[in-house]
């Protein structure tokens, strides 16, 4: 295992983190935002597409958000996408324009975003404990194979292990500002 694989394991996991904050974008406290619904997937064509992709979503006002669906027969499988999301909306079609009311956030609400965002958190923890496996399981073939010694395994079992510890530090970071944010009223 050379340096570029310690950096390959940073990499992974730093497009974890960045996976992370997309997904706590869309929960918004409040203020009606775009970046709310672009985590959401849509049955489009017999797949699953991001919401960005079949319609223009905008915030004309604080607590409003609007989706304009491009092919206006996909209004039904946005509005179902929407509706059964994590965030507890209530969107209405209009045509091939769906409007989509963002509630005041009750504490029940509240509640129910921050554990989203706990199981939001806790995938990507998952996702870069899964990285370390790899990592560890790279160093224990190269000694197997005999490209590096004991002790070059274990240094870089200890390396990938700190690499590990930083990230999920920063995922609990991450985590704690954004349940700070969901709480304040």
């Amino acid at each position: 295992m050379s340096e570029m694989d310690i950096d390959d394991i940073k990499r992974r996991m730093e497009a974890s983190l960045t996976s992370l904050q997309s997904e706590f974008m869309g929960l918004r406290a409040g203020r009606a935002n775009p970046a709310m619904l672009e985590p959401i997937m849509v049955d489009a064509y017999g797949s699953k597409m991001p919401l960005n992709q079949v319609g223009n979503i905008s915030a004309p006002e604080s607590r409003l958000l609007t989706v304009s669906v491009w092919d206006a027969s996909m209004a039904s499988a946005v509005e179902k996408a929407i509706r059964e999301s994590d965030l507890g909306l209530n969107p209405m079609a209009e045509g091939g324009l769906i409007r989509v009311p963002i509630p005041d956030l009750s504490e029940e609400r509240r509640k129910d975003m921050v554990k989203v965002a706990g199981r939001y958190a806790e995938a990507c923890k998952v996702a870069m404990r899964n990285i370390r496996r790899d990592g560890i399981e790279t160093a224990r073939k190269a000694e197997k194979d005999g490209l590096i010694s004991e002790d070059d395994r274990h240094q870089q079992e200890a390396e990938v292990q700190k690499v590990t510890d930083t990230y999920v530090k920063k995922v609990d970071d991450a985590l704690a500002h954004k349940e700070k944010e969901i709480t304040q009223v």
